[in-house]
């Protein structure tokens, strides 16, 4: 009778140590994936952060562009539009720009951010002719690009 007393205790702490165990893996289970989870979104945030102030730069740069072609072509009628056109992509370059502020945090990628967009920015008064244009366009575009390339590698550690 003892025997079998014991037996049974035996096998309802074992049964209550198994389901104790069960339980922290499925909850240490569900824990990690949770984390993996919150890794891949703010690693998508970052991603589209990114690709969000590359657009806006790179539609701002196009506007820029064309406003000084319309210039040199004489053509003060679109001029005047491309120049109104102009102050909103350069005003959509703020959202993204915040955006990539608040997310990333590696000094390599806001100091390449900030060379892009002042690049590009300062396309503005580059308009004196085609060639100082372009050499502004072509700045820009290095810029742009040392941006990517910075910040391709910052994602791909995360």
């Amino acid at each position: 009778m003892i025997v079998a007393l014991a037996t049974s205790v035996i096998a309802v702490i074992s049964t209550l140590l198994g389901s104790i165990v069960t339980g922290r893996l499925q909850e240490r289970v569900t824990d990690r994936s949770e984390a993996e989870s919150r890794r891949r979104e703010l690693r998508k945030e970052h991603l589209d952060a990114v690709k969000d102030l590359a657009a806006a730069v790179s539609a701002h740069r196009s506007m820029m562009w064309r406003r000084g072609d319309a210039k040199f072509k004489g053509d003060l009628e679109r001029y005047a539009e491309l120049r109104t056109r102009s102050h909103e992509t350069r005003a959509a370059v703020t959202a993204p720009l915040v955006a990539l502020r608040i997310l990333v945090t590696d000094a390599t990628v806001r100091a390449a951010a900030d060379r892009m967009v002042d690049a590009t920015f300062g396309m503005r008064h580059q308009d004196t002719s085609a060639e100082v244009l372009n050499d502004a366009r072509v700045a820009a575009l290095t810029a742009h690009d040392q941006f990517v390339d910075a910040a391709a590698e910052y994602v791909r550690g995360l």
